[in-house]
Order: C-alpha cells, then structure tokens, then sequence
C-alpha cells in the first residue's frame, strides 16, 4: 500500500513546506480532511503566495504589483465554517532542515504552541518549488540597477509591501535602459521581452536563445508564433548561440565590461558581441531540494536537481521509468518503485523528478491532489491502494505583450487576443480564500 509510518514520537502532526501553487492544493485537501485531532501546520518564508505568471508582467507595466502577492490569511478556506480548527496553523518561518520525522525552522512561535524549533511530524509535503531565475528571484540580488555608496541596503524578509517594493526597482531599472538584452527562450524569457517591447516600444530588445526552437519542450508551432510575434514588434532575435557565462559576474548577473557607450558587453560561446544596457538572464530554475539533499543525497536526481519520486509522490532513492505505468489498475501494484524509504514523505511541483511532468504550476497541482488523498489514506489506515500519478498532456500559455498570448494544450495551439494588463491576476485570489469585488480587496 506506499507503506505506513512509524515515528520516533507519534505527534498526529501533517507538516506542508512550501505554500505557492502545489503547497495550496495539498494544504486546503489536508485542512479538509484529516481526522480533528490531528494538527496540519503549513509553513512558507512569504507572508504570502506569489502568483509567478504574472510577476514578469508586473516587473515592466507599473500599477499592478500589489495583484500579484496574496496573502495567506485565509489558506486554509475556513469562512464557511462554524469554527476554525485550532490545529491547523500557519507559519512564516524558513525551515532550516528536514530528517525522517521532523523539521528545524529558523524562530519557535510559542504562542502558537510551537515551542521548539524542531517540529515531529507523521508526514511532510515537500513542496518547496524551485529557485526563479534572477530577473524574477525576489529573495536574490538587490533588484536596483543604480546601487549607490552610501545607499541604504537593501532588505527583503518575504512581506507583501518588500515585495511590492522589489517589483517597482525592476520596473524602474528597465525604464531607464534604452537597451535590453534577454537570455533564454522559455517562457519568462519571452514573456519579458515582449512586454517591454510593448510597453517601451522605443526601446531596443534583444533574445538570446541557445537553442533553435523557442520553447523547445513544447510545439514547433509555438516556436513559429513567438517567432512571428516578435518579429511584428521589432525584437532582435538570436538562435542557436550560448551566452559565454565566464564574462558574468555571479554576484551582479551582469556583465563587468563596458564599451565606450556605457553599455554592457557580452559574448556568445561563438564570439558574438552584443551590447545593452540591461541584461536579464532568464536562464531556467534550479529545485529548491537542498534540503532533502542534506538529509539523504541519494534522493537527488544529479542531473535535475529534483527529487527521485514513486508515482504515489513518496520520497524514493530509485528512479522510476517514464514508461513504467502510472496506475495500480494498469500493473502489479507492488512494483519495485513502491519501496520508498521514505513513504512518509511526500514532494511534489518544481522539486519533484515527476516522469517527465513540464514544470508548472498546474502540474504541482495535480501532484499535490495526488500527495493529500495519499496522506489521507495512511492518516486513517485505509486499507485502499495509495493513488498514482501520470503527467498530463503539455499545456501552457505565453503572453506576447499586453493584449496577445499563444496556448498550447496537448497537440493543439492556438492565438489569443483577449489579454488585458493585469493578465487576470485577481482570478487566483479566491484560490487562497480571499474574495475579490474591487481592486482594493487586493491591497491587503
């Protein structure tokens, strides 16, 4: 059945690390179902969820940023309910480790009833995600361009006015670049180029791509649009050519040569020259897996970054094969992949090596589904078999300025024209148990 749990202490306590799309689903599933004497703590180092597709968009177009960072004030979906559950808490905290059956937070919060750093738990979700790129990575580097001796420095603890704060310098520092040049052709790439196409159309945009096909994980067609897109909108695009990153300083992201102009100079592992101003380096996520590396390196897939999972999304130190199937109805369900050493502990989104899953946060969705009817099974000791997880269909949509976007859901894709500013952003709030009637219910 996934195998049971036995703890050094039994404690009836359900921890979740990591509360952005995955984490969501997983704690609102537990917060529902799990038995009234057991305790769910669900614990995030924001004092909110970052809605991530939108920040790109919020980081050039000023105006929106507060839409984008929803608190959690209501994660657990209570306002329906006679009474709140004392046992489910939430904590803004850093989890500092994770071992077997407990976690190590940075501060306790004894008025909560948590008076140690150190938490037992029966069961974890682990859904920790992945490091952003630098342009989007708001616990990085200082987001200003202008940094100054004498400045104040600058501080970023995960509240929603430092967040507002860090996407207003982004804004700030591309508006006052005549020039930008953006590294790498998925999605946040180009979304970040188009939208500063479209919002400072007079100033010069490049994307640098080291492969041919934008967005190679999905549709040749979808290449071909953005392709097109970009080519209405005047943007200089480059394909097949890797930045040289020995020219990058790692603690700025940019580089430390300067032409005669000012402007910053990079080259291409093929000697391309190229100038700008800003430089944006959208060059993919790292799994934010430390954690579990520390605890047990076999876990950690050493290409990926990510964390080996079974397909019930239990922990494993074995890889499990793309074609193995993805359903007990479909084989023997005592398969070799459901020998978890760790069948207590759950990862699912970004950090999960999920069989080939497209990183996203409808995947983490998905899979924390998965993960929570699992716990919930273990939790009350059905004897049903644990459910599995198979990766759907490629979907995802991209914006190509303020009004355009291209979609693509399994072979199909298609051209939208209906986009508008704030990209939807106020749609997610009600995820988070938040009502929204007016712009201000956001500016909480």
């Amino acid at each position: 059945m996934g195998g049971g749990v036995a703890p050094t202490k039994h404690t009836k306590t359900v921890v979740v690390l990591g509360v952005a799309y995955g984490g969501t689903k997983g704690t609102q599933m537990l917060a529902e179902g799990l038995p009234e004497d057991w305790r769910l703590i669900a614990i995030d180092r924001n004092s909110h969820s970052n809605h991530v597709y939108v920040l790109p968009r919020f980081a050039v177009l000023p105006g929106h940023e507060y839409k984008a960072f929803i608190p959690y004030t209501n994660v657990f979906l209570e306002n329906d309910k006679p009474k709140r559950n004392p046992n489910h808490i939430f904590l803004k905290t850093e989890v500092t480790s994770i071992r077997p059956n407990h976690i190590t937070i940075s501060q306790p919060f004894p008025e909560l009833g948590i008076d140690s750093t150190e938490i037992a738990f029966d069961y974890a979700l682990y859904a920790l995600g992945a490091h952003l790129p630098a342009p989007m990575d708001l616990w990085g580097r200082d987001p200003r361009e202008d940094v100054k001796p004498g400045d104040e420095p600058w501080t970023f603890n995960g509240f929603k006015n430092e967040s507002c704060k860090w996407l207003q310098e982004r804004q700030k520092a591309i508006e006052a670049a005549p020039t930008v040049l953006v590294v790498g052709g998925g999605a946040l790439g180009i979304q970040f180029a188009t939208d500063i196409k479209a919002v400072h159309p007079e100033k010069g945009v490049t994307l640098l791509h080291s492969r041919q096909q934008l967005l190679p994980r999905f549709s040749p067609e979808m290449h071909d649009e953005v392709r097109k897109a970009m080519e209405l909108q005047g943007i200089d695009l480059i394909l097949g050519e890797r930045l040289d990153l020995s020219a990058i300083d790692p603690k700025t992201g940019t580089s430390k040569a300067v032409n005669a102009q000012g402007k910053r100079i990079v080259r291409t592992e093929k000697g391309r020259e190229i100038a700008a101003d800003l430089l944006l380096l959208c060059t993919g996520q790292k799994p934010n897996t430390g954690l579990l590396k520390t605890m047990d390196p076999s876990t950690i897939n050493s290409t990926s970054g990510q964390a080996y999972v079974q397909r019930t999304m239990q922990l494993s130190n074995v890889p499990v094969p793309f074609g193995e199937p993805a359903s007990p109805e479909a084989a023997s369900f005592k398969t070799p992949s459901e020998a978890s050493p760790y069948p207590n502990i759950f990862v699912v989104g970004d950090s999960a090596d999920a069989f080939g899953a497209i990183q996203a946060g409808h995947t983490a969705y998905y899979q924390s589904e998965v993960a929570a009817k699992n716990i919930l099974k273990l939790v009350k000791g059905s004897e049903e078999p644990l459910e599995h997880y198979a990766p759907g269909p490629p979907a995802i949509k991209v914006s190509l300025g303020l009004t355009r976007g291209v979609v693509q859901v399994g072979p199909e894709v298609t051209i939208k024209t209906d986009g508008v500013p704030d990209l939807h952003a106020p749609v997610m709030w009600p995820v988070y148990g938040i009502k929204v009637e007016k712009d201000e219910d956001m500016r909480q």
